[in-house]
């Protein structure tokens, strides 16, 4: 099985109670990492986004809470059944900020230089080819305009890495797998991912060797989660 379906799967299984899991795992500051990539984009009243890898639709309302609940924020991912939770979940908000689109980050359906700012929370490591992923990412964004990657990544201190790594090899498959009662065993999947995952400067180059410039990164949470900006030429 290759790894697009395979993640499809994981994802389809948990898509109701994903939402809840990534709170209770990451202790509710999964939101507070949303708020700051959102920041560091330099979103503003006017601009224009696209959140690919969107899931749920978390960082989309991250984005309209910042400039405004009738901003409309694009929202791809080629797991339908996320971002059918993500749509019944807004459905009731006087809002249109979350628009749901079907779609691989690999192959997205826009016209080059679309977008001011194109971003993604925790879903970069999941493409089946990073490179291709950030490419594309590039490609529908404006010459001038930002791609944003919130994404976890591997502490460098070594007391706070092994404590990382024990949760997240041990506790967090325990934990979520038990409350999700996934058989495709998706919080097994979170820690390898992340562990196969460039780090933070493997990160950065690979997005300058992509074509981004002033390519910089922000850690947060010691070290455990960074945020990636860089901007198109």
């Amino acid at each position: 099985m290759n790894k697009e379906i395979y993640v499809q799967q994981i994802f389809s299984s948990i898509a109701k109670r994903y939402d809840f899991l990534n709170s209770l795992l990451s202790l509710n500051l999964d939101r507070s990492w949303r708020e700051f990539a959102v920041q560091l984009s330099g979103a503003s009243t006017d601009s224009s986004v696209l959140d690919v890898c969107a899931g749920t639709g978390e960082l989309a309302a991250a984005y309209a809470e910042a400039i405004g609940q009738h901003a409309s924020v694009l929202s791809t991912d080629f797991c339908f059944s996320m971002l059918a939770v993500g749509q019944e979940k807004f459905k009731n908000r006087n809002t249109s900020f979350f628009i749901p689109i079907e779609a691989d980050t690999l192959s997205l359906p826009f016209q080059d230089d679309t977008f001011e700012i194109v971003s993604v929370g925790f879903g970069i490591r999941n493409v089946s080819h990073l490179q291709k992923g950030i490419s594309e990412m590039i490609r529908v964004t404006i010459p001038g305009g930002r791609v944003v990657v919130l994404e976890f990544t591997q502490p460098a201190v070594p007391v706070i890495k092994h404590a990382y790594y024990l949760y997240f090899k041990k506790v967090l498959p325990l934990i979520g797998n038990l409350i999700s009662k996934n058989r495709h065993d998706a919080y097994g999947y979170l820690p390898s991912s992340v562990m196969e995952f460039p780090d933070c400067y493997q990160l950065k180059m690979i997005m300058e060797e992509c074509g981004l410039v002033n390519v910089s990164y922000y850690l947060r949470t010691f070290g455990i989660v960074a945020v990636h900006v860089g901007s198109k030429r």
